[in-house]
């Protein structure tokens, strides 16, 4: 009795300071915070979510305004009073726009399905130990350390016969070692006692990999496989270094162009009319983004089965 009349600790004031409900049945972790302190919390995501979605408004709402309300504006509108979407049948109607995505596209699918399989052989190799596999992972840390430079690479992709070619955008970027750090420290993490009971059972070093590993992996996959194909979606410098012919230019490559240089977009673009310029350049800004918002949804359930399987093991 005396001690529930006692006072309050210091652990426990500071708690109160702090906003949070004491309960000593449970954790000072699982406490319900005060609704002063969930109400600040829920302003400050809110701030956040405002700074993220307002430059994406701007951006939609700008390649959706017609001349008139752009010229009114000062160039960028907020919300478009005359919607009109001009600009992106413009773009899909230029053979130069359209070829530009599907070098874009072609890019990001076959370097990224290039890139997880190289990463996921070697991450596996590595975190098993197997013949050469300790000489291998210091080859690839030492390059965390030196990057191998501008010039040494193009002179690599000059005597291999890449330039203005696809290759170039594709087989210089298929292997990012910090990809294959978090992906071998993840192969590490599984229960070895899948690996050798597969083993005993006769089961081969790919077998064990594609029936046992990859099921497992399923979290570090769909997040590595992310990161290589907004990589290669996004990549326009090796274009502006290795590729002279027009017709093989991603459309990142092409939106940097209208963005840096100017002039007619519609001489660029081969089309007899174009809209405004800041209209076109943010309608080019959308399409480029549309298509890795697309991938998103559908990587997030592998998200969380990967989680939620890794939750689970052993």
């Amino acid at each position: 009795m005396n001690s529930l009349l006692a006072p309050p600790g210091a652990a426990t004031r500071r708690r109160r300071k702090a906003g949070l409900t004491f309960n000593p049945s449970r954790p000072a972790w699982k406490e319900r915070p005060s609704p002063w302190y969930q109400g600040l919390k829920a302003v400050i995501i809110g701030l956040i979510t405002l700074s993220i979605l307002v430059p994406l408004l701007l951006v939609v709402a700008t390649s959706l305004a017609d001349d008139e309300q752009l010229v009114a504006a000062g160039g960028y509108v907020l919300w478009p009073e005359r919607p009109t979407i001009q600009a992106y049948q413009t773009i899909f109607s230029s053979a130069f726009m359209l070829r530009a995505l599907g070098v874009s596209a072609f890019i990001t699918a076959v370097g990224t399905a290039l890139a997880l399989f190289v990463t996921v052989t070697m991450a596996y190799a590595t975190s098993r130990m197997v013949l050469f596999s300790r000489p291998a992972l210091l080859l690839v840390l030492f390059t965390l350390l030196f990057a191998p430079g501008l010039i040494p690479m193009f002179l690599m992709v000059k005597q291999l016969g890449l330039l203005n070619t696809v290759w170039s955008l594709i087989l210089p970027g298929i292997f990012v070692a910090f990809n294959f750090v978090v992906m071998r420290a993840f192969f590490m993490g599984l229960p070895q006692e899948l690996i050798e009971s597969a083993k005993i059972d006769g089961a081969s070093d790919f077998t064990i990999l594609w029936r046992i590993v990859l099921p497992l992996s399923k979290a570090v996959v769909a997040v590595v496989g992310l990161f290589y194909a907004v990589g290669f979606w996004n990549a326009f410098f090796n274009a502006l270094l290795y590729i002279n012919d027009k017709t093989l230019y991603p459309v990142q490559l092409v939106l940097r162009n209208f963005v840096v240089q100017g002039g007619s977009l519609a001489d660029q673009l081969g089309v007899a009319t174009s809209p405004p310029p800041q209209s076109m350049q943010m309608a080019v800004v959308v399409v480029a983004l549309v298509p890795i918002l697309l991938i998103y949804p559908f990587i997030q359930k592998h998200f969380n089965k990967g989680v939620i399987t890794g939750a689970i093991k052993g």
